[in-house]
């Protein structure tokens, strides 16, 4: 007969390996420390404004910290080298727009990075709608009249970008390939040049956010005519697309989520969830909308077929408009 000190030995041995999957299970849940949300640019823009929206309704669910770090430089590489050399266990992703999947390629040669090899999609988090805005003085209040006077007067009208290869110099690079305009661009250095510009006449069109223009369009120094979304926003829902007139016309910038290649596919499945659940949150909502963004939070295979989109409709811009890569 075993003796009751032995017994108890042997008991306790087996009440401890039935506990320890458990334990260990929860030393190991995801997530048990902070995320790093990786953004390729300086505080304030586009990817920032939504990194940092997401990362701190997204730290309250998961109960870790959210910290966005910007790291900009060399068109998206510094960025993408940070996610590439951080562990791929799910603690660091990188946020950014489509540019550096679909417009830096094709005008900048050997990056550093690709996007097919190097990244997984997590989320598409937000679009971000540019607008067509032209000056009072031009003789149009919608877009069939906007695009009936390009035609009866070709050369004549001057549009305004934030820069060569950026998405407002190909947005109106492709609609006027579409639709055969004669319209002479002024590249400038982001909007803060470009619609100041407009408002003082040295240009007449141009596209950029609502947010740039809103004030100006309700003081009548400026007139909206239409979106390069592919549908109307629901911010304007009187601002026709102009996918409307050009069928699968959609250039509205997009801002993801990315995770490094190699990263377990339960992190990403998770932070999908969580980001798609974000999105729709009323707060949320308000909030990106005062900043001209809508909030959309799909799943890994949705963001990966909006990138392969938008990648093909940009290369056609690009090739339209004659970008040399550098």
């Amino acid at each position: 007969m075993k003796s009751p000190r032995r017994f108890l030995l042997l008991a306790g041995t087996l009440l401890l390996a039935g506990l320890l999957p458990q334990f260990a299970s929860a030393q190991g849940a995801y997530p048990n420390r902070p995320i790093k949300f990786v953004v390729p640019y300086a505080a304030g823009g586009l990817p920032d404004t939504v990194a940092r929206i997401f990362a701190q309704r997204l730290g309250d669910k998961l109960g870790q910290a959210v910290v966005v770090d910007n790291r900009p430089g060399a068109n998206g590489v510094v960025a993408a080298q940070a996610l590439a050399t951080a562990p791929k266990d799910g603690y660091t992703f990188l946020v950014t727009d489509g540019s550096m999947f679909s417009i830096n390629p094709a005008i900048y040669k050997n990056l550093g990075y690709d996007y097919k090899r190097d990244f997984m999609p997590v989320s598409l988090a937000a679009r971000a709608p540019l607008y067509l805005a032209v000056h009072p003085k031009v003789p149009a209040n919608t877009l069939q009249e906007f695009i009936a006077l390009a035609k009866a007067k070709p050369g004549t009208l001057n549009y305004g970008s934030s820069g060569i290869g950026s998405t407002h110099h190909l947005t109106m690079e492709a609609m006027k390939a579409a639709l055969g305009l004669q319209i002479t661009h002024v590249p400038f250095k982001g909007t803060g040049q470009s619609v100041p510009a407009l408002i003082g006449g040295q240009v007449e069109v141009l596209f950029s956010a609502l947010p740039s223009l809103v004030g100006f369009v309700k003081g009548g120094q400026v007139k909206l005519l239409a979106t390069n979304s592919a549908r109307r926003s629901a911010q304007e829902p009187n601002v026709p697309a102009i996918a409307e007139i050009i069928p699968g016309f959609d250039f509205a910038p997009i801002v993801g989520v990315l995770a490094a290649t190699g990263t377990p596919t339960s992190a990403i499945d998770r932070i999908s969830a969580e980001m798609a659940q974000i999105a729709r949150m009323p707060e949320v909502i308000a909030t990106l909308s005062n900043a001209g963004i809508e909030p959309i939070g799909s799943s890994p295979a949705d963001y990966g077929k909006a990138i392969l989109g938008e990648n093909e409709r940009l290369a056609k811009a690009i090739a339209t408009s004659g970008i040399k890569p550098e």
